[in-house]
């Protein structure tokens, strides 16, 4: 998950032009969110980043790692922004102040911003990832779910990359011995 602080200061002419693009990531196309991802990096002051391993999300849960991942980035961005807008959730009491908004990358050019850097970050660690787990397609895939994925395991089982709290009809985590 990612975090952005945009310069709107910033944003005049060639700077923003780009940006007219920003949408929700997956609604993106790939060379599309590279350039977005260019453009709202050159408008950043700040840029924060949380990244949860597969064995965190298993220990504390997909949705509370996302909340506690969203409240790290809020407080890794100073200044402190004149508004904090946060993509669907709200974040509970010890979060810093902040506006949750449904569909956010779809309505906020700051939420969209951060779905693109967020998303271009975790398509180009699959890409590597693939590079050393070539049988299960992440350069294809990049974290989605696929047929060819469920596929592969099935046929190979998770590497320790796979949470093993994911219930997906595509494998049966307790059948593999996943220390």
């Amino acid at each position: 998950m990612a975090g952005v602080l945009l310069d709107y200061a910033a944003l005049r002419g060639h700077c923003v032009r780009p940006l007219a693009l920003l949408n929700d990531s997956k609604q993106v196309a790939p060379v599309d969110r590279e350039q977005l991802f260019r453009a709202v990096t050159a408008c950043a002051t700040q840029i924060s980043i949380r990244v949860y391993s597969a064995r965190e999300i298993d220990r504390s849960g997909l949705h509370r790692s996302n909340l506690a991942g969203l409240r790290a980035v809020l407080r890794d961005l100073h200044p402190r922004a004149e508004a904090c807008l946060v993509d669907g959730f709200r974040l509970g009491p010890t979060a810093p102040p902040h506006r949750a908004i449904v569909d956010g990358d779809t309505r906020s050019a700051a939420i969209a911003a951060a779905s693109i850097v967020a998303k271009v970050l975790r398509d180009r660690v699959m890409r590597r990832l693939d590079s050393l787990y070539p049988r299960y397609g992440f350069m294809s895939h990049v974290g989605y779910i696929t047929p060819a994925h469920s596929e592969a395991v099935r046929a190979f089982g998770p590497s320790e990359l796979h949470r093993r709290s994911f219930d997906a009809a595509c494998y049966d985590a307790s059948r593999y011995d996943a220390a």
